[in-house]
């Protein structure tokens, strides 16, 4: 959690790279060989709730699930509008029990930040939003129970799956309104994140 300002380079690029540019990679390579074995096939893009709706805590996280799911409605159109036999999806899951606040476990030597960079702000900042985050995604939903329900979606051929969201679903519905009324972005943070 920083300011967008705040943020390292270095974080920018980390996060973005794995987020984003994982799904660019992915849709780049898999898609064509898709294409050429020209059977029923479908793709499920994993984003998160976090790009759906946007935050004070933190930008890239956000920033790079937005882009996942602009690419993946992107993917879904121009698959369809070709009636190719692939489908697609988009996960965008509220909170699950995985690693993510061990992220940092896998960072690459060359993404990370510069000893002499001023970063206090971000370190503390990010700090507490992980410490936060931790009890929310340690009390999220099940791993298993996500691959369930994105199986069920695969067969009903749903774009949008989105377990999990209970909590966020009233956020996701301001964005969107504040979009659709032309207002400036609400402030809203999840509950128990503020």
């Amino acid at each position: 959690g920083s300011t967008a300002w705040a943020t390292t380079l270095a974080d920018w690029r980390w996060v973005l790279g794995v987020n984003l540019w994982g799904v660019i990679h992915g849709v780049h390579f898999f898609v064509p060989i898709m294409l050429k074995q020209n059977t029923e096939c479908h793709i499920v893009n994993t984003a998160s709730a976090a790009g759906l709706i946007s935050s004070t805590r933190t930008a890239p996280y956000p920033v790079s699930k937005h882009g996942i799911v602009a690419l993946t409605e992107s993917l879904y159109k121009q698959l369809e509008e070709r009636n190719y036999k692939i489908g697609v999806s988009v996960l965008c899951p509220g909170f699950v029990k995985t690693r993510l606040g061990e992220a940092d476990r896998n960072r690459l030597k060359v993404l990370t930040n510069e000893v002499n960079e001023d970063k206090s702000e971000v370190d503390e900042t990010m700090q507490a939003f992980l410490n936060t985050a931790k009890g929310a995604v340690e009390n999220g939903m099940s791993p298993q129970n996500v691959a369930g329900i994105v199986f069920d979606a695969i067969r009903t051929n749903k774009f949008y799956i989105m377990p999990n969201t209970e909590g966020l679903n009233e956020m996701i519905k301001t964005r969107m309104e504040d979009i659709l009324q032309g207002r400036n972005p609400t402030r809203q943070e999840i509950g128990y994140l503020k």
